[in-house]
């Protein structure tokens, strides 16, 4: 088995924060990839703990992300694993335009 060097590592630490954040915690994500919540804190914190291949296939394949992309640090969450693609939202329709804010404690008032 290959080990990981520190870059590769750092990708796959990056990806597991990125992760934690996106299913709102170690445990539902410690579910999901099949390690200790503890585990999983240590090893994306740095705080003695190594990524290990496992982990990092295992991270991969939650992304949908070949692993390649993911190692390398082309992988860019919340971008399309295929094409590489980052939404913008932009174009979405819930998106607040820019404009006069309200004086705290004034009434809100819906808009068209």
């Amino acid at each position: 088995m290959m080990d990981l060097d520190e870059k590769e590592q750092k990708q796959i630490r990056i990806a597991l924060l990125w992760l934690r954040r996106r299913v709102g915690g170690w445990v539902p994500l410690s579910g999901a990839l099949g390690f200790k919540p503890d585990t999983l804190e240590k090893v994306a914190n740095g705080r003695g703990r190594s990524v290990t291949a496992s982990m990092a296939l295992r991270v991969a394949r939650i992304l949908d992300a070949p692993m390649e992309t993911l190692l390398s640090g082309r992988y860019l969450p919340g971008a399309c694993p295929r094409c590489g693609h980052v939404p913008d939202f932009a174009e979405d329709p819930t998106i607040v335009e820019d404009g006069p804010r309200p004086a705290p404690g004034g009434s809100l008032r819906l808009v068209k």
